[in-house]
């Protein structure tokens, strides 16, 4: 019976490092990664970089040949070796040279996530991709957290920022990023109890079917856009331009007019 009260709805984390080892994370991971492995093995190209979040690889599923993991510091265990430490701010790449960026839950813990997503928008090349993993504030995970920043006690970290759907729409529009597709998923309550977030499982296809915009969790799928860009395709046959048979003007016979 104890077990059956027991759901830890107020454990409050620090650092957002602690709160990954969390069952709700493992839950939120999950999902994630099964989402983020359909999305980047049908993402052509070569270079891709996913920046923080080491704990997961979200580039697992991509088929291009150089990928790297990016991150503010070093941590034991990461899902893949981390290759390089750099501010979030700054990015280390040259202006137009990867083909993918996936931000893990990122912007939300960042002290300036406009910044990061220029920086992002500067190193894509032109139809290059971004994959954006964040917490919907329209859920009841983000009704919890708002009501955590009132109460002291704290769901996720308390430096922790949703930042609603729209809202994201608004800042990637003014980039000329334009999103291609999003996905939400996790309806599970805020609960910290394995066992009871393995018996809310049911509740995943109703939330898809009856109300999918209120998961917990959202993946953006958005491309860069360049104005006055068009890609043209290969010229398969070369058709010669047929000219009409005319007459030079300099060369047409110009009738004289006729004097009385």
């Amino acid at each position: 019976m104890q077990e059956k009260f027991n759901l830890n709805c107020n454990i409050e984390q620090d650092s957002w490092q602690d709160w990954l080892r969390q069952p709700a994370a493992h839950y939120i991971r999950a999902w994630e990664q099964s989402q983020l492995d359909k999305l980047t093995c049908d993402i052509f190209g070569f270079n891709a970089v996913q920046i923080g979040m080491p704990h997961m690889d979200c580039l697992a599923g991509s088929r291009m040949p150089n990928q790297w993991l990016t991150n503010t510091e070093l941590l034991a265990n990461p899902a893949r070796k981390i290759t390089l430490l750099h501010d979030l701010e700054d990015l280390p790449f040259d202006t137009q040279s990867l083909d993918l960026v996936v931000l893990p839950h990122v912007l939300e813990f960042a002290a300036e996530p406009h910044q990061i997503l220029r920086e992002v928008e500067r190193v894509l090349i032109p139809e290059g991709r971004l994959i954006i993993c964040g917490f919907n504030s329209a859920s009841l995970w983000g009704a919890r957290q708002a009501v955590g920043k009132l109460s002291g006690h704290h769901f996720l970290p308390r430096s922790g920022e949703f930042i609603s759907l729209p809202r994201l729409k608004d800042w990637l529009k003014l980039l000329n990023m334009e999103v291609d597709r999003g996905h939400f998923g996790c309806y599970a309550p805020p609960i910290n109890n394995p066992n009871w977030l393995q018996r809310f499982q049911f509740i995943e296809q109703a939330g898809q079917r009856w109300w999918p915009y209120l998961g917990a969790a959202y993946i953006l799928h958005a491309v860069k856009r360049v104005r006055g860009m068009h890609l043209i395709g290969p010229v398969w046959k070369n058709k010669k331009i047929r000219v009409p048979n005319v007459v030079p003007v300099t060369n047409r016979h110009h009738p004289q007019p006729k004097t009385k």
